[in-house]
């Protein structure tokens, strides 16, 4: 095991993202930084290091083993601590407000229905 690794390749090894050149398109486009600052795909990524990854929505990682394969999951997971906070609890919305059936035209729905209704 090596003392340094490029964050794009253990950005991939850790399964942020599914391939290598994923991640080096995200560190390129400035969604990953190391300890608070964007970074190269080149940059080197030490045990001890808080790692920012901007995928559907911001993982929070910090580096606690050094991959350069990736490997399984159950691998992948012992080489990183998810600081990620949970996401907020969900606002429930009330329900869709429905048409009083006898305001205003029938829809096409509507006239199907009375047209079965009546035996046409």
């Amino acid at each position: 095991m090596a003392d340094r690794v490029r964050v794009d390749v253990w950005l991939w090894a850790v399964r942020v993202y599914r391939t290598r050149s994923m991640a080096t398109s995200a560190c390129k486009a400035g969604h990953v930084s190391v300890n608070g600052e964007k970074v190269k795909p080149s940059h080197v990524v030490r045990i001890g290091d808080e790692v920012r990854a901007q995928v559907s929505h911001e993982k929070i990682l910090g580096v606690t083993g050094l991959l350069e394969k990736r490997g399984s999951a159950e691998v992948a997971a012992t080489a990183f601590e998810d600081r990620t906070p949970p996401p907020p609890p969900r606002v429930e919305t009330p329900a869709q407000v429905l048409r009083d059936l006898a305001a205003g035209r029938p829809t096409k729905r509507d006239r199907r229905a009375i047209t079965r209704l009546r035996g046409y």
